[in-house]
Protein backbone atom coordinates (compact mmCIF):
# COMPACT_ATOMS: atom_id res chain seq x y z
CA UNK A 1 0.00 0.00 0.00
CA UNK A 2 1.63 3.13 -1.02
CA UNK A 3 1.31 5.99 1.22
CA UNK A 4 0.54 9.70 0.22
CA UNK A 5 1.88 12.10 2.97
CA UNK A 6 0.96 15.76 2.60
CA UNK A 7 3.97 17.17 0.64
CA UNK A 8 3.27 17.16 -3.53
CA UNK A 9 -0.05 17.82 -5.25
CA UNK A 10 -1.84 18.99 -2.60
CA UNK A 11 0.33 20.49 0.02
CA UNK A 12 -2.23 23.07 0.18
CA UNK A 13 -5.32 21.74 -0.24
CA UNK A 14 -7.91 22.34 2.72
CA UNK A 15 -7.14 25.32 5.38
CA UNK A 16 -3.91 25.85 3.50
CA UNK A 17 -5.71 27.26 0.51
CA UNK A 18 -7.90 29.00 2.65
CA UNK A 19 -5.25 31.38 4.33
CA UNK A 20 -3.40 31.73 1.11
CA UNK A 21 -0.14 29.95 2.33
CA UNK A 22 2.67 30.28 -0.93
CA UNK A 23 4.99 28.19 -0.44
CA UNK A 24 9.08 29.13 -1.29
CA UNK A 25 10.94 26.54 0.49
CA UNK A 26 10.31 22.92 1.18
CA UNK A 27 13.05 20.68 2.67
CA UNK A 28 13.64 17.82 5.11
CA UNK A 29 15.32 20.48 7.45
CA UNK A 30 13.47 23.93 6.56
CA UNK A 31 9.85 25.35 5.51
CA UNK A 32 9.10 28.84 4.41
CA UNK A 33 5.72 30.08 2.94
CA UNK A 34 4.06 33.76 3.08
CA UNK A 35 0.49 34.63 3.15
CA UNK A 36 -1.16 38.19 2.84
CA UNK A 37 -3.18 39.32 5.16
CA UNK A 38 -7.18 40.43 3.93
CA UNK A 39 -9.96 41.21 6.48
CA UNK A 40 -11.37 37.23 5.98
CA UNK A 41 -8.56 36.60 8.31
CA UNK A 42 -9.44 39.55 11.04
CA UNK A 43 -11.27 38.84 14.20
CA UNK A 44 -13.75 41.41 14.79
CA UNK A 45 -11.70 44.13 16.21
CA UNK A 46 -9.57 44.12 12.78
CA UNK A 47 -6.80 42.62 13.69
CA UNK A 48 -5.42 39.57 12.72
CA UNK A 49 -7.02 36.37 14.49
CA UNK A 50 -4.75 34.48 16.61
CA UNK A 51 -6.03 31.09 15.35
CA UNK A 52 -4.68 32.41 11.98
CA UNK A 53 -0.99 31.77 13.87
CA UNK A 54 -1.68 28.97 14.60
CA UNK A 55 -2.60 27.37 11.97
CA UNK A 56 0.44 28.38 10.33
CA UNK A 57 2.34 27.09 12.91
CA UNK A 58 0.36 23.73 12.42
CA UNK A 59 0.99 23.78 8.51
CA UNK A 60 4.25 24.70 8.08
CA UNK A 61 5.52 22.00 10.86
CA UNK A 62 3.50 19.21 9.38
CA UNK A 63 4.78 19.89 5.79
CA UNK A 64 8.02 19.94 7.09
CA UNK A 65 7.27 16.81 8.95
CA UNK A 66 5.84 14.87 6.65
CA UNK A 67 8.73 15.77 4.21
CA UNK A 68 10.98 14.31 6.62
CA UNK A 69 9.10 11.80 7.49
CA UNK A 70 8.19 10.74 3.55
CA UNK A 71 7.19 7.32 2.60
CA UNK A 72 7.44 5.84 6.27
CA UNK A 73 4.07 6.67 7.06
CA UNK A 74 2.04 10.07 7.87
CA UNK A 75 2.21 12.86 10.37
CA UNK A 76 -0.47 14.42 12.73
CA UNK A 77 -0.26 17.17 15.22
CA UNK A 78 -0.92 16.40 18.69
CA UNK A 79 0.02 19.61 20.31
CA UNK A 80 0.34 23.49 18.77
CA UNK A 81 1.26 26.28 21.36
CA UNK A 82 1.99 29.74 19.90
CA UNK A 83 2.49 32.54 20.97
CA UNK A 84 1.30 35.90 19.76
CA UNK A 85 3.15 38.46 19.80
CA UNK A 86 2.27 41.93 17.67
CA UNK A 87 -0.97 43.01 16.21
CA UNK A 88 -0.98 43.28 12.67
CA UNK A 89 -3.93 44.56 10.30
CA UNK A 90 -2.74 44.01 6.93
CA UNK A 91 0.88 43.38 4.80
CA UNK A 92 2.49 40.60 4.38
CA UNK A 93 3.59 37.76 6.72
CA UNK A 94 6.15 35.35 6.73
CA UNK A 95 7.01 31.74 8.49
CA UNK A 96 9.81 29.92 8.56
CA UNK A 97 9.96 26.44 10.59
CA UNK A 98 12.71 24.53 11.67
CA UNK A 99 13.29 21.26 13.11
CA UNK A 100 13.89 21.07 17.01
CA UNK A 101 13.55 17.39 17.62
CA UNK A 102 12.99 14.03 14.83
CA UNK A 103 12.56 10.75 16.20
CA UNK A 104 11.25 7.55 16.13
CA UNK A 105 7.54 8.33 17.46
CA UNK A 106 7.65 12.15 17.53
CA UNK A 107 9.00 15.28 15.80
CA UNK A 108 8.78 18.94 17.15
CA UNK A 109 9.27 22.17 15.02
CA UNK A 110 9.41 25.71 15.54
CA UNK A 111 8.26 28.21 13.30
CA UNK A 112 8.07 31.99 13.80
CA UNK A 113 6.18 34.42 11.86
CA UNK A 114 7.27 37.97 10.85
CA UNK A 115 6.24 40.74 9.13
CA UNK A 116 7.77 42.74 6.12
CA UNK A 117 9.96 45.01 8.38
CA UNK A 118 11.63 41.32 9.90
CA UNK A 119 9.55 41.98 13.65
CA UNK A 120 8.56 39.18 14.86
CA UNK A 121 4.47 38.86 14.94
CA UNK A 122 3.93 34.92 16.21
CA UNK A 123 6.16 32.30 17.44
CA UNK A 124 5.04 28.37 18.22
CA UNK A 125 6.08 25.06 18.68
CA UNK A 126 4.03 22.30 17.13
CA UNK A 127 4.41 18.47 18.32
CA UNK A 128 3.85 15.54 15.48
CA UNK A 129 3.01 12.11 15.90
CA UNK A 130 4.94 10.21 13.07
CA UNK A 131 2.21 7.08 12.20
CA UNK A 132 3.70 4.75 10.20
CA UNK A 133 2.36 3.06 6.97
CA UNK A 134 1.16 -0.41 7.45
CA UNK A 135 2.05 -2.38 4.93
CA UNK A 136 -1.05 -4.70 3.23
CA UNK A 137 0.46 -6.13 0.60
CA UNK A 138 1.53 -10.03 2.00
CA UNK A 139 -1.72 -10.18 4.10
CA UNK A 140 -4.40 -12.47 3.39
CA UNK A 141 -8.16 -11.60 3.91
CA UNK A 142 -10.14 -13.46 6.89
Amino acid sequence: MSTRNMVGDNINAGFGDVLGLKYSEVTSDRVAAELSINPTLHQPDGIVHGGVYSAVVEALGSVGGSHWYGERGRVVGVNNNTDFLRATREGTLYGVALPLHRGRAQQLWAVTITDSEGKLIARGNVRLANLPAVDTRNTTPE
